[in-house]
């Protein structure tokens, strides 16, 4: 409770880290109050305007909300704990198929690539005020990016799609600008938008990406951004069509002034087309991570967009890390010339294992998704229930709560990790887990 937690500091600083250690431990809780300002200031012996200082800064950074007359309380989701703490612990014994990770047997190997990178580093040692970006990774990317229709543009390369994502809505956004997000969708965003002090406007989807009615709506209330996964949608495994961009694109026409930011982490791991909606709005980018076809530890990623754009990025980048290292960039581009992912063979991989999957569910009469990637997204009415069910057979699923606003309840299975003879065993445990299955998919 607030009364067995007493908040501290004399400048507002100190006071909002007193809150944000707080909530970060628990001590305050999702939903909780906070001391209307004067009367926290009077507890103080401070300022109002250095408490207020302190709460706008909280609210920044996505810990606190404000709701008018009925003052400041906790956020349901504060940046300070993040979904990762409904992350399930796997059991000894116990199956993951909870973490999203690709399965390892279809990830190159890097100790040969790293070696030749880091030979020709020899040759051409990196120094400050050298190009931030290898020369044969743009050139792969570029050539890739312009049989995929996505628009000319200059790029950049960042440490994974999320790190780009932050850069480009930092670069473009001010606190308490409104973002669209999927809805279900990558829990990191979720997570990140409000962390910047950003709102989030949940967008609805389907098999064929955000719904035009639900984006239409989200721009129509204030969203000055809209973040889109156009392939393999984590948790859904959503992939935009060719007829889904066409309505996107219209409806983005009316509201040129939207940031877009489009996530292609599907690259290399799944076999449906591009369909980029990059070009129709006065800013946009477009990111491709390694991580998926390559492996996570590889954290590079290359971002596209329109000049404004990457010349902000990489003025920001410069500020911090300066670049992403030229050793990480040149192994990319050699695995990446030397076709050391068959992506062909990683999506039949992929695909037989989801589709079994889902066709071992739909016979025990439960409905589940999984277009693309490597995940299915399953409706439940109990999501816990279901989680810790599964949990006692020894299957660790996600919880859909990691990835929902809006949406209803689901859990997340990552198929990465499945045999063919874990199809029956889990599907008979998943039916006895979430029986009756909802006869919706979505929201």
């Amino acid at each position: 409770m607030l009364g067995e937690y007493r908040i501290e500091g004399r400048g507002a600083a100190e006071i909002a880290a007193s809150v944000e250690r707080a909530v970060g431990a628990g001590e305050l809780a999702p939903g909780q109050p906070l001391p209307p300002m004067r009367e926290l200031a009077v507890r103080l012996g401070v300022n109002p305007n250095t408490v207020a200082a302190a709460y706008r800064t909280l609210r920044e950074r996505g810990v606190i909300e404000t709701a008018g007359r009925r003052g400041s309380r906790v956020r349901s989701k504060p940046a300070t704990t993040g979904r990762e703490e409904l992350r399930v612990e796997v059991p000894e014994g116990g199956r993951d198929l909870a973490s999203g990770n690709p399965d390892p047997a279809l990830l190159p190997r890097l100790a040969p690539a790293l070696a030749g990178a880091a030979k020709e580093g020899d040759q051409r040692p990196v120094r400050y005020g050298d190009d931030p970006v290898d020369a044969d990774l743009v050139r792969l990317a570029r050539a890739e990016l312009d049989a995929d229709g996505v628009p000319e543009g200059p790029l950049t390369v960042t440490s994974g799609s999320l790190d780009a994502i932050e850069r480009v809505l930092s670069v473009h956004l001010r606190p308490g600008d409104a973002v669209a997000v999927e809805d279900p969708g990558w829990g990191s965003v979720l997570d990140l938008v409000p962390a910047l002090g950003l709102r989030t406007l949940p967008v609805g989807v389907d098999d064929d990406g955000p719904r035009p009615e639900d984006l239409r709506q989200a721009l129509e209330s204030g969203a000055r951004a809209l973040i889109v996964t156009d392939r393999a949608q984590n948790p859904t495994g959503a992939s935009v069509t060719a007829t889904r961009a066409r309505a996107l694109r219209a409806v983005l026409r009316d509201h040129p002034g939207t940031l877009l930011i489009e996530d292609d982490h599907g690259h290399g791991i799944v076999d449906v087309p591009l369909h980029p909606l990059a070009g129709v709005t006065h800013h946009w980018a477009l990111v491709r991570s390694a991580s998926k076809a390559y492996g996570p530890d590889l954290r590079v990623a290359v971002l596209a967009g329109d000049p404004l754009t990457v010349d902000r990025v990489r003025g920001r980048q410069r500020l911090g890390p300066g670049w992403v290292s030229l050793l990480l960039q040149r192994a990319v581009a050699r695995l990446w010339q030397e076709h050391a992912v068959d992506r062909a063979a990683v999506a039949r991989s992929y695909g037989s294992r989801r589709d079994a999957l889902l066709d071992a569910l739909a016979d025990r009469g439960v409905l589940g998704h999984g277009r693309t990637g490597m995940n299915v997204w399953i409706p439940v009415r109990d999501e816990t229930g279901a989680v810790a069910r599964l949990l006692q057979r020894g299957w660790a699923v996600a919880p859909g709560a990691r990835f929902r606003l809006n949406s209803p309840p689901a859990i997340r299975i990552t198929v990465s990790a499945l045999t063919e003879q874990d199809i029956g065993p889990l599907a008979e445990a998943v039916a006895a887990a979430v029986r009756p299955s909802p006869g919706r998919v979505y929201g």
